[in-house]
C-alpha cells in the first residue's frame, strides 16, 4: 500500500508516493531521479549509497522512506550543480576516481566528516572513511583529497 511522504532533499521539499518500507536509495533513484546515489551491496556495508541525513553519513539502502520525514537529506547532487563544492574540487585535483562507482558515497562521507571536523587528524580521516569500500583501492588518493579539501576550504 502506498502512502504520501514529504521529505526535504537538497533543500527542497518533495512529495513521494511510496510504500513505507521502500529504502530511501530507491526513492532517490527511481522516484526523484537523483541517480548519483549508487546501489552497491544492498546491505549497508559498502557505502556506495551514502547520503548525508541530519548531518550524518547514512546508508540509504538501509533507511526506509517512512523514517525520512522531518529529516534533512543531502545527496551528491545537493553539494553543487557543477562540481564546485570544495570536496568535489579536491577529488578532481587529486584524480581520486579510478572506476568512480563508489566515489559519490566516498565524497558524501568525507563531506560529513569535514562538516563536523574542519581539520581532521589522519586517524579521524581513516576512521570516518573506513566503512566505505573502493574496489579499485584509491584509499591513498582519498586521504590526500580530504587533506586538500581542508586547504581549499581555508582559502
Amino acid at each position: 500500500m502506498k502512502e504520501e511522504f514529504k521529505i526535504k532533499v537538497n533543500g527542497i521539499y518533495k512529495k513521494v508516493n511510496s510504500s513505507a518500507d521502500k529504502p530511501l536509495l530507491w526513492v532517490l533513484r527511481e522516484d526523484l531521479n537523483l541517480t548519483g546515489t549508487k546501489y552497491g551491496c544492498g546491505f549497508g556495508v559498502c557505502g556506495a549509497c551514502t547520503a548525508i541525513i541530519d548531518n550524518e553519513p547514512i546508508r540509504t539502502c538501509q533507511i526506509p522512506i517512512a523514517d525520512c520525514e522531518n529529516k534533512v537529506i543531502t545527496t551528491i547532487e545537493g553539494l553543487s550543480e557543477n562540481g564546485s563544492h570544495y570536496v568535489q574540487q579536491a577529488w578532481i585535483e587529486e584524480g581520486v576516481p579510478q572506476c568512480g562507482y563508489c566515489q559519490c558515497g566516498q565524497i558524501m562521507s568525507a563531506t560529513a566528516l569535514l562538516n563536523k571536523k574542519p581539520t581532521p587528524s589522519e586517524e579521524e580521516i581513516n576512521t570516518a572513511m573506513s566503512d566505505n569500500y573502493c574496489r579499485c583501492g584509491t584509499y591513498q588518493r582519498l586521504r590526500k583529497a580530504i587533506e586538500r579539501a581542508v586547504q581549499i576550504k581555508k582559502q
